[in-house]
């Protein structure tokens, strides 16, 4: 879904049962510190629905066994079950080919993969790659990486006050040495979503792939890598309410056909011998070892669950909880919303005069809410902002109207204390 149209998504009439919702997941039944479990921290991880979790438990408890090499009953459930999640998340994004999807343990390792294929093949002393202004640490690392053992440049978009990208000095950063852009499709620390079919657009004009980090983006807007015609995509499991340590990275068959292996071992190979190794076709020649199965599994099963509920019905509803959470913090006067970029996803990130963001994380739990405090692995967004850190809100499929209430209350009360 176009970020344009984001907001428009609220004035559509869906069903959406938060109650059975709810009911899927668990551990929002729990009890912390006496007070009913609210848990607003999904921009670091969500929390599994049963069907994830009764995945894995029915994976490793009848259907364990290694994939791809086995002509054994089990090893061929397996094998299937693995594939099929591939088949899966193949649809979910629109890929053209399940070729184009290769599983990592995450979107940090997926960035890497890119990295390390692109210094090996095709990074020259003086190229440069762009990236924002408001990347992750595992966007901006890779690259510097690559600038202690090559003389790369490595160029950033800035942004304004409001936490969006300047468009034109994006434009000014363009020029014959550009080997790459790299931009988070949605912040993690601002909830910013990106004009990322603009910059794609921009960039092919001069033949320029497109490496887009949505770890930020894959659970709450309708991703359609054709209709985008971004070159990469990256995400990660646990951020689309499945297992940890699971991860995709999609890139245009062509391109990941032309490029060399990033990782040397079993399944990736065609032929080996003494003198010289053939690599298999994709997506195996970048899935060296022995994968995580049951979690690609799992990862299937909540892209399953997610396109069960609707990824369109999830926008619209994380949206509405965006906008009264935004109302009502704003309310707050001893508190400042970071980040107020015109279109953005289910982030609201904080800070106060006179309370550290610590402080507040640490209150706000003995409250029984569970939020991020930190600088969230985006260090240049705090300097940007001449903070330390902030308190960041982030909304999921399971959150409500009444949990937003709960946290207006905390801070309203962690006010009162700390006056």
């Amino acid at each position: 879904m176009a970020a344009e149209t984001w907001h428009d998504i609220k004035n559509t009439s869906m069903n959406f049962d938060i109650d059975k919702i709810r009911a899927d997941f668990p551990i929002l039944k729990e009890i912390i510190r006496g007070k009913n479990l609210c848990y607003l921290d999904n921009a670091a991880t969500t929390q599994k629905p049963q069907v994830v979790i009764d995945t894995l438990t029915k994976y490793y408890s009848g259907q364990n066994a290694n994939i791809h090499r086995g002509v054994h009953y089990l090893s061929e459930l397996a094998t299937k079950e693995f594939e099929d999640s591939r088949v899966k998340i193949k649809k979910f994004i629109n890929a053209s080919s399940e070729k184009e999807i290769i599983f990592t343990r995450g979107t940090t390792e997926s960035i890497n993969l890119i990295a390390n294929i692109f210094n090996k093949g095709i990074l020259k002393d003086g190229d440069e790659i762009i990236i924002s202004g408001m990347e992750h640490h595992s966007n901006i690392i890779p690259w510097q990486l690559i600038q202690d053992q090559k003389k790369i440049k490595l160029r950033v978009i800035p942004i304004d006050d409001n936490g969006e990208i300047i468009f034109e000095e994006f434009l000014k950063l363009i020029n014959e040495k550009t080997k790459l852009i790299s931009v988070v499709y949605v912040s993690n620390s601002l909830g910013t979503i990106n004009p990322v079919e603009k910059i794609i657009e921009t960039a092919h004009q001069q033949n320029i792939p497109v490496l887009l980090d949505a770890a930020q983006a894959i659970q709450h807007i309708a991703i359609d890598v054709q209709k985008l015609d971004c070159d990469f995509l990256a995400f990660s499991g646990h951020k689309i309410y499945g297992p940890t340590g699971i991860g995709v990275l999609y890139g245009k068959k062509k391109l990941l056909e032309a490029l060399p292996p990033f990782q040397g071992g079993g399944d990736m190979i065609s032929k080996v011998t003494f003198e010289k190794t053939t690599f298999n076709d994709l997506p195996y020649k970048f899935e060296a070892g022995t994968s995580n199965i049951a979690d690609a599994i799992g990862l299937g099963t909540a892209i399953d669950y997610v396109s069960s509920v609707g990824i369109e019905q999830i926008a619209k509803h994380e949206n509405e909880i965006l906008d009264y959470a935004t109302q009502s913090l704003s309310q707050i006067k001893e508190l400042k919303i970071i980040g107020k970029a015109k279109y953005k996803s289910s982030v609201i990130s904080f800070v106060f005069d006179n309370i550290h963001p610590h402080d507040v994380g640490t209150f706000l739990d003995f409250e029984g809410i569970a939020i991020r405090t930190g600088h969230h692995c985006t260090q240049p967004v705090m300097d940007r902002y001449n903070i330390p850190a902030t308190s960041r809100a982030s909304f999921a499929i399971y959150n409500t109207k009444d949990e937003v209430d709960v946290l207006v209350k905390g801070i309203k009360k962690l006010i009162e204390v700390f006056n």
